[in-house]
């Protein structure tokens, strides 16, 4: 038979079902509840601070310290960089303003009717290979991880490998064997190794939430960011899609802590 799953004992189920019950309606959650959930679950993810004004995004810069990113907030954009809503390595507060200003106009140009909240400030995470880390409900087999070649380059290879929720170890390993993202973990043409223990962690965890809660029916994590062996990974921007709370009521959802 399956060998059982590898269960990851630092998550904590309560955190996230605080943050599930705040979100009543169901839809795709905020960024902040999207971090909050990534974190309860062990998944690093840089600091975020939203700024509704340039001045203010200037404030939070100077606390985070430079370089910083700057990501347009808005529930109605999923993918920020192809309405130019991503500025990347801004070092002064002069580049701050100026960024804040201009992403905005670009913003409202290709999207009219997008409602705006402002703008995210994250310090720049250090550079490393790009993944993408995912989960589904999948009306037939339930729960399964995504893994694949994630940042911009997801939706051009179609370099993607599934699996049944929650993982064995030996199920994480095979995904990574699978595809490309994975194999080039180890090192490729001078790059140098990345820290694939920590991308196997991740799945793990990633496989748990998804099958600690049904009504998660859609997460993805792009980029998750490798960096070299030993130093970790950092959920750069990640999304989260809750089903309508007519088709969970809440006495259906799983007691995680299994009393």
């Amino acid at each position: 038979g399956r060998e059982s799953p590898a269960r990851v004992g630092d998550v904590r189920p309560a955190e996230v079902e605080a943050v599930l019950a705040s979100q009543a309606a169901g839809g795709f959650l905020s960024p902040e509840a999207t971090q909050a959930i990534l974190t309860a679950y062990g998944i690093r993810t840089p600091v975020a601070r939203l700024a509704r004004t340039a001045a203010e995004a200037v404030t939070w810069a100077e606390e985070l310290g430079y370089p910083v990113a700057l990501k347009v907030a808005s529930p109605d954009i999923t993918h920020k960089s192809e309405v130019g809503g991503v500025r990347l390595d801004l070092g002064s507060g002069v580049a701050v303003a100026a960024g804040f200003a201009e992403m905005v106009a670009q913003v409202e140009r290709a999207r009219p009717a997008a409602k705006i909240d402002g703008v995210t400030v994250q310090p720049m995470v250090a550079a490393g290979q790009e993944v993408i880390v995912g989960a589904l409900q999948d009306p037939h087999f339930g729960p399964l991880v995504m893994f694949g070649s994630g940042g911009v380059e997801v939706e051009g290879l179609k370099d993607v490998a599934f699996a049944l929720a929650p993982l064995t170890v030996a199920e994480a390993e095979g995904m990574l064997a699978r595809t490309w993202a994975g194999r080039k973990l180890a090192g490729f043409r001078g790059t140098p190794p990345a820290d694939r223990a920590a991308v196997l962690d991740v799945l793990l965890r990633v496989g748990q939430l998804a099958a600690d809660f049904p009504q998660l029916v859609e997460m993805e994590v792009n980029p998750l960011r490798v960096l070299a062996a030993g130093k970790g990974v950092w959920a750069v921007d990640g999304r989260m899609r809750v089903a309508l709370s007519s088709n969970h009521p809440h006495n259906d959802f799983v007691d995680v802590a299994g009393r």
